[in-house]
């Protein structure tokens, strides 16, 4: 496990992408945008598999296909989407196919996302062990790829925290200020990897800057996993009423000119973060891609 977790750490490299809004894209026009990531110098590019987004794997696959460097990581494919043998063995495909290049990103999501694929949302974490030893047993009778491919557990909380650091190659965290990096760090230890996204709204004026980070966070906040996650770090109930407090806004997305956001990387870097994923929120809508001001940040970011 060591050794998937360093040559995870190599590959992800400390700044990387995070985007939703590949998932309005025809396919054609993701592919470019893939492509300005990969030229900008972004090592990764992360995906989701939310309610309504394109299945992960395909998905993955037409992104590895039209890239020559690119990694893509699932950020993160939901388990009830498909069962555990499913799961590895279609992570087990695109790593022979694409050696080195993908990265499983693995996560129970919420309830609504489970009864809307006919399944009772029961006991998750439970199921989550389950699954997980599930996926390292599933029996495959392709070549197996390598390098392996590496798996991160979507967590939040102590318990899956406990469970990525212990069943897996690290955390991917999601929606979290700065000091839920360093009480993530502290519950993987220092071995296991931890990936970590951040949304940005890079413009400077502070009404007009919160008013598109509130219509991002809106949706998060009616999530009880992610207000139990603040309250457990200390943001009071006021702080997650209705789109957030200032506080709350303020500690969740990072917005401001870009060296302020530079500055927000850097201190998740230093709580403990290998990685931090960067989501570019530019409309209301999360529909630009954010080639541009990716560019710019990883520039800034770069190790001097």
């Amino acid at each position: 496990m060591q050794q998937v977790r360093e040559r995870l750490r190599r590959s992800l490299g400390a700044i990387g992408v995070w985007s939703f809004a590949l998932d309005g894209l025809a396919a054609s026009d993701e592919a470019a945008a893939a492509r300005a990531f990969e030229a900008a110098g972004s090592p990764v590019l992360w995906i989701p598999e939310g309610s309504s987004s394109k299945e992960a794997f395909s998905h993955a696959a037409h992104l590895l296909a039209t890239t020559d460097r690119l990694s893509i990581a699932t950020g993160i494919a939901n388990m009830w989407a498909r069962d555990p043998v499913a799961m590895a063995n279609g992570a087990r495909t695109l790593g022979e196919a694409w050696p080195g290049r993908f990265v499983l990103g693995v996560g129970a999501g919420h309830e609504y996302s489970a009864q809307m694929r006919g399944f009772t949302w029961d006991k998750p974490f439970s199921r989550m062990q389950w699954y997980v030893e599930a996926m390292a047993d599933a029996p495959y009778e392709g070549p197996e790829p390598d390098p392996a491919v590496p798996v991160l557990l979507a967590a939040l909380g102590p318990r899956m925290l406990a469970l990525a650091g212990t069943a897996t190659a690290g955390a991917h965290t999601y929606f979290v200020p700065v000091e839920h990096t360093a009480v993530a760090r502290r519950a993987l230890g220092p071995d296991p990897v931890l990936a970590v996204e951040q949304t940005v709204v890079p413009v400077a004026e502070a009404s007009t800057a919160r008013e598109l980070a509130r219509s991002f966070a809106a949706g998060y906040l009616e999530l009880p996993n992610y207000v139990k996650n603040l309250r457990r770090i200390g943001y009071t109930e006021d702080d997650v009423a209705g789109v957030g407090s200032d506080r709350l806004i303020d500690a969740t997305i990072a917005w401001g000119t870009l060296e302020q956001i530079a500055e927000r990387v850097r201190a998740h870097l230093d709580a403990g973060a290998d990685h931090v994923c960067l989501q570019v929120i530019l409309d209301s809508e999360g529909r630009q891609v954010g080639v541009q001001q990716v560019e710019e940040l990883l520039g800034m970011l770069a190790p001097r």
